[in-house]
């Protein structure tokens, strides 16, 4: 089982670089997830003051290797009381393949109020449902992926598989529980990086529900354009937490999804949002 605190956590090189580490992968590209993560990691331990990311925006500039590890460096632009905002780029053989800025912020005390996100279903019948599902197909078309669900880090189950997972058209809202398989120490550094990385794992399937496909499919061209996410408290990745997602638009080969991220208690721990690629292909013949 892959060790995430192994896979985000990168290596010093030098003042304000850093190398991520390779591990494990689902394919020949590196997981965008995985590059926001060690992004991250990467600009929060260069943060010696005690602020923690609150939140960070990212593009995709080129698709990365998986295999290959990724360059990091680290800029400071702002350094204030409060809040800090660090520039950090990812390097591979072909240049620059992505880029970040990320914002710190030490805690204070202030007003608070949260939007009341409710997942339709708890963990344990989410879980109950998708085991049901997963047999129901396990020889199916599906089956190949069902046995890939294990070998992920974290673990996705969906508040309805049979619509995330299906081909019908349907409206574009989901959702899914997730925590990790293999816990990791609770540092809030290192619980904001799993959170990154899990982020990206499934947001592009709510933006095309309504049209029929799904991700890696031959209809289809697909890859995330850029990512956001706002962290409102500490992540605990080792129990679960709710995405709650939809898309509010999609044309011009492009669809913006957004989520929130919600514990078991109903607290509001993330906003994510992403802009992904769509381009619908023709099939030939």
């Amino acid at each position: 089982m892959l060790d995430l605190s192994g896979l985000l956590v990168p290596e010093k090189t030098g003042e304000g670089l850093y190398r991520g580490p390779t591990g494990p992968s689902f394919g020949s590209r590196l997981f965008g997830g995985q590059a926001f993560a060690q992004a991250l990691m990467a600009a929060s331990l260069a943060e010696r003051e005690g602020r923690l990311a609150h939140s960070a925006h990212a593009y995709f500039l080129k698709a990365g290797a998986a295999a290959d590890p990724m360059d990091l460096s680290v800029t400071p632009l702002t350094e204030g009381r409060s809040f800090a905002t660090r520039r950090i780029e990812g390097a591979q053989g072909n240049g620059v393949i992505f880029t970040m800025v990320a914002s710190f912020h030490r805690a204070e005390q202030g007003w608070r109020h949260a939007a009341d996100i409710s997942p339709p279903i708890g963990p344990e019948e989410a879980q109950q449902r998708f085991d049901e599902w997963a047999e129901a197909n396990r020889h199916g078309p599906l089956a190949r992926m069902i046995d890939r669900f294990a070998e992920r880090p974290v673990d996705v189950i969906p508040f309805d598989p049979a619509t995330l997972y299906g081909s019908a058209q349907a409206q574009p809202a989901s959702g899914w529980w997730m925590r990790l398989r293999r816990p990791v120490e609770d540092d809030p550094v290192l619980q904001r990086a799993v959170l990154a990385y899990a982020s990206d794992m499934m947001f592009l399937r709510t933006a095309l529900l309504p049209h029929g496909v799904r991700p890696g499919s031959p209809d289809v061209q697909s890859a995330s354009l850029d990512h956001t996410i706002w962290f409102h408290e500490t992540p605990q990745v080792n129990d679960w937490l709710a995405f709650v997602t939809d898309s509010p638009w999609a044309a011009h080969a492009r669809g913006l999804s957004r989520g929130h991220v919600v514990d078991r208690d109903g607290a509001l721990i993330a906003t994510v949002m992403q802009e992904s690629l769509m381009r619908p292909r023709e099939r030939e013949g």
